[in-house]
């Protein structure tokens, strides 16, 4: 069975994952990049097709008669003509909680490099600050204790559960905000305009809908507290990025730590860029190697399972 992956350069840019585990599945053609005009042409006669962000459009799939599977390197598949795709008969699976722990993990990064300044000490030392300095203890850049500060999180998924736990370790007092009211939280759930009241950090994980795109506006902002601070690892359409980089320049919150984009590849022109104490990391959170083989493991199992005849995490 041909097997074509249109953009392993998206999830293996080092070249730490073996692409055996995928040749033992069929005849696989690797292809770093799909640009759109390519799409059906790498595809080919392939039934099966791996990708993570190329679009394969209705068109794309009437050029492919072969195609019979559909693989996704995510959880989203916003990239896939789902209903087209069923009426053609064709199988699409994504792969969900793969990145749990390493979007969780980097979520507390982010809050422990604003409240820790570990950076911003090391440059001191550097720079010859501590050796110049009369007294053992050298701290003149205000750091503060998790312990009693409010987390704020938006979306109560896997990865907002797994922040909520981690938070409750540092003693923090949790609020949640999400679409749908879970059953037996054990933390105070709420409206997301009383959660951003509160917050002390306000950390978005919810899915990208037309409910929630541009959500991180100016009303919204005007509700944080002038101390706190805004994390953003979900989806970057979320936030409207001209009205946070106001708010951050003109001091109306403390900081923003951002992994997402609207653009991505993020454009030279990003209002965000030059931000007043706006951290940005290049979509990195999901990208473990730990996270990234498991991914391709859930792929793996996911095109076993179809070929077995009974497939699993199929979205259409």
């Amino acid at each position: 069975m041909k097997i074509a992956v249109l953009d392993w350069y998206t999830v293996n840019i080092s070249n730490d994952i073996p692409t055996s585990v995928l040749e033992e599945l069929g005849d696989v053609k690797i292809i770093p990049l799909t640009s759109p005009e390519e799409t059906a042409e790498n595809i080919g006669d392939a039934e099966i097709v791996l990708c993570n962000k190329v679009m394969i459009t209705k068109e794309v799939m009437d050029s492919c008669p072969n195609l019979k599977y559909i693989g996704l390197f995510a959880t989203g598949y916003n990239n896939v003509d789902i209903e087209y795709a069923a009426k053609k008969g064709i199988t699409v699976c994504n792969a969900g909680s793969y990145s749990t722990d390493a979007v969780a993990q980097q979520t507390f990064a982010y809050i422990l490099d604003h409240f820790n300044k570990i950076r911003d000490y090391d440059t001191a030392v550097k720079k010859g600050e501590w050796e110049r300095f009369p007294s053992f203890s050298y701290f003149p850049i205000p750091t503060a204790e998790l312990s009693g500060r409010t987390l704020s999180i938006v979306g109560y998924g896997s990865i907002g559960k797994a922040v909520a736990k981690i938070g409750s370790a540092f003693n923090m007092n949790i609020i949640i905000s999400t679409r749908t009211k879970p059953k037996n939280c054990p933390y105070e759930v709420t409206d997301i305009y009383t959660a951003t009241e509160k917050a002390d950090i306000l950390t978005f994980h919810c899915p990208l809908t037309e409910q929630t795109k541009g959500i991180v506006n100016a009303e919204l902002i005007s509700k944080m507290k002038s101390t706190a601070v805004l994390i953003n690892t979900s989806r970057g359409a979320v936030v409207n990025e001209k009205d946070l980089a106001d708010a951050l320049n003109s001091g109306k919150i403390s900081a923003a730590y951002l992994d997402v984009l609207e653009k991505e590849p993020m454009s030279p022109d990003t209002l965000l860029k030059n931000a007043r104490n706006c951290v940005i990391t290049p979509h990195t959170a999901w990208a473990a190697l730990e996270t990234r083989s498991r991914l391709v493991g859930i792929v793996c199992d996911n095109i076993r399972a179809w070929q077995n005849g009974t497939p699993i995490n199929k979205v259409n």
